[in-house]
């Protein structure tokens, strides 16, 4: 409640020392109520941030953002209609050779359009027919071959002696295509156990329950043991990799999918957390130079064998330029940073004159190289920003290794777009249920986003390598 006119003509008649004294405490409450309006401002502002964060402005994903995000820019419209162009070169189905049809019908026209009819010897073929080939499944079922291993006696002891079944027999009651087919099914189209229940007794007419499934897939993921261990140390083995992490879920608790990619090979593990250790883990000895995001689990990295991806830089780029006063100035100078460094390298892949890309980003250096250091400033306005452009500065050398290394990206979109198939599993299937789920779906998943980087069939490889297993025969690498 205000002070009213009565109340402020009493205290002016009481005297000097009491009006002093009710002006420092009115004063002392402004500058109470100032701080605290300062600090709310300052707790709206970072709420507003977070709450304008989208997968244009941060490293969440496309499916995160929320209603209200703006959409993503496309591409400019051209003002033509969707589809086909006319005049455009028409892409159809082209006809297989001869040797490669199973069964060929001919067709006799029946009568002539004067009335004609034709009889069965007046079917002479002239010129060469007009070809139509429909592709069609055969029916699909599963062959059940009994095993019978049968006893005898022995003439010179008398006693009963079984055949032993061999061992690629005795591991299962399926074989290593079916196998294949149920990892296939579970991995690469990510069905669920019950739906791949229900796919296999209706495509293959076979009978299998969720349990056999999971048993199926276990024993897969025994099998690519050793291929897995290749993987990993023919990734630590590379000039350059690709490194990223996501969230992962085992029992409902939070865990942390580590990937690691080259350009044929691909390597995923499920750890606890995001922690820098797992990093090191992962990489060991390794000399490569390793692609990633500005995440601080790989700061142990010598700069000189780091790139960080410019596609996150861009995004938080973007988050900054939709700021105010000195961190929206910071934020547009980034993002034609960011844009010029794009075409340097659109320019590269085609020219692949590396001379020019040099010269190129030792331009770019000196011209941002000092707006970085004056948005890193102490003074108040540079509050919002000063935090990334310092990060920049020391991270310096690791912004241009892609200039300097053939074989090495300016982003790190290699290893998120590996992950996202990874990531769409963990969706749908809710990550694992105990350590030993996770270890096996990090295998298959390993396998899988291989054989995808390799333009492999995976059912192929897994059919081959379960049945290499089951014999006790090395089984084929994925290198």
């Amino acid at each position: 409640r205000g002070v009213d006119r009565v109340e402020a003509e009493a205290i002016y008649d009481a005297g000097r020392d009491v009006v002093v004294e009710v002006l420092l405490r009115m004063d002392r409450q402004i500058q109470e109520l100032s701080e605290t309006v300062a600090r709310q401002g300052e707790r709206i502002a970072q709420l507003e941030r977070r709450l304008n964060r989208s997968s244009r402005n941060s490293s969440q994903p496309p499916s995160a953002d929320p209603p209200g995000a703006p959409p993503r820019r496309g591409k400019d419209p051209s003002g033509r209609r969707q589809g086909g162009q006319p005049g455009h070169q028409g892409k159809g189905r082209p006809l297989l050779p001869a040797w490669a049809v199973d069964q060929v019908v001919d067709h006799w026209p029946d009568r002539c359009d004067c009335g004609h009819e034709f009889a069965q010897d007046e079917h002479v073929a002239v010129g060469d027919p007009v070809r139509h080939q429909v592709e069609e499944l055969p029916p699909i079922t599963v062959t059940v071959t009994e095993h019978r291993a049968q006893r005898v006696r022995c003439p010179g002891c008398g006693r009963r002696r079984r055949a032993r079944l061999p061992r690629e027999v005795a591991a299962s009651s399926f074989g290593p295509r079916l196998q294949a087919a149920v990892a296939t099914l579970s991995v690469r189209n990510r069905i669920s156990r019950r739906d791949v229940v229900e796919l296999c007794e209706q495509l293959f007419g076979s009978r299998i329950s969720t349990g056999t499934v999971e048993a199926i897939l276990a024993r897969a993921a025994d099998a690519l043991t050793e291929p897995c261990d290749d993987l990993l140390d023919r990734l630590r083995a590379s000039r350059a990799v690709h490194m990223d992490e996501t969230g992962w879920r085992t029992a409902g608790e939070r865990r942390a999918l580590w990937g690691i990619f080259d350009d044929r090979h691909a390597y995923l593990h499920v750890a606890a957390d995001r922690h820098e250790d797992h990093a090191k883990s992962l990489l060991a000895e390794t000399k490569a130079i390793v692609t990633s995001d500005r995440w601080w689990a790989y700061r142990h990295l010598p700069l000189a064998r780091r790139q960080i991806c410019w596609a996150h830089l861009a995004r938080d780029f973007k988050a900054h330029a939709e700021g105010m006063a000195c961190e929206k100035e910071f934020g547009e100078h980034g993002l034609r940073l960011c844009e010029r460094v794009f075409w340097a390298w659109e320019i590269y892949q085609h020219t692949h004159d590396r001379g020019e890309l040099a010269l190129t980003i030792r331009q770019l250096q000196r011209e941002f190289k000092p707006i970085m250091r004056r948005h890193a400033g102490k003074s108040p306005r540079y509050r919002y920003c000063r935090g990334m452009a310092r990060n920049l500065l020391k991270a310096w050398p690791a912004l241009w290794t892609f200039a300097r290394h053939p074989g090495v990206q300016p982003t790190n979109n290699h290893a998120e777009r590996a992950l996202r198939s990874a990531v769409i599993y963990r969706k749908l299937s809710l990550g694992s249920q105990s350590p030993a789920g996770e270890q096996r779906v990090a295998r298959l998943l390993s396998a899988h986003t291989t054989c995808r980087l390799q333009h492999r069939p995976l059912h192929t490889y897994l059919a081959d390598a379960i049945a290499a297993h089951n014999r006790g025969d090395p089984v084929p690498l994925l290198t």
